[in-house]
């Protein structure tokens, strides 16, 4: 069931230009987008969590998605999801929490755009992974292959980033 507005998750691995590419959707579309919530709970706390944090991040995304939806006319733009919460700590912890699967909720989303490893890597005191992108962007995919839910990769240097979104996004009609 896609909620209304007609929700984008932009997922993918850390470093792949999730970020820039909601912005420039939602700044495209005049529509607004929903921040990460990690970054803002990790920079408060010094970049330091543990497996029993994630249930609480994952809950605080969806809650924001949900405030920011009541803004949106036809598109809200997600700068990740529960999805990128799961992948987490499948990958840090081996695990996931109950609470991180049941706010997941994949359904909810008209399309996930997934962004490819093929952006250079940019240092960020946040980020974990910069030698497993390719693997994480498997796990990625293999997820929303899996989840049955549609999504489209999205890959290439600036502009061209943004026109294969934009590609995607007009396939919801």
């Amino acid at each position: 069931m896609v909620a209304s507005p007609l929700r984008v998750a932009v997922v993918g691995p850390e470093s792949c230009g999730k970020t820039t590419l909601t912005r420039a959707l939602a700044s495209a579309w005049g529509e607004p987008w929903v921040e990460e919530v990690a970054r803002d709970w990790l920079e408060a706390r010094g970049g330091l969590y543990g497996p029993d944090d994630l249930p609480t991040i994952a809950e605080l995304q969806r809650a924001r998605e949900d405030a920011v939806a009541a803004d949106a006319r036809r598109f809200l733009f997600c700068d990740t999801n529960g999805l990128v919460v799961r992948v987490w700590s499948e990958v840090k912890y081996g695990a996931v929490h109950p609470r991180v699967t049941a706010a997941e909720r994949l359904d909810r989303y008209a399309l996930h755009l997934l962004t490819a490893p093929d952006l250079p890597w940019e240092v960020d005191p946040l980020r974990e992974s910069p030698n497993v992108r390719d693997a994480l962007f498997e796990r990625y995919e293999a997820a929303l292959r899996a989840a049955g839910v549609p999504y489209a990769v999205i890959s290439g240097q600036g502009e061209a980033r943004l026109q294969g979104a934009q590609q995607a996004l007009a396939g919801l009609g």
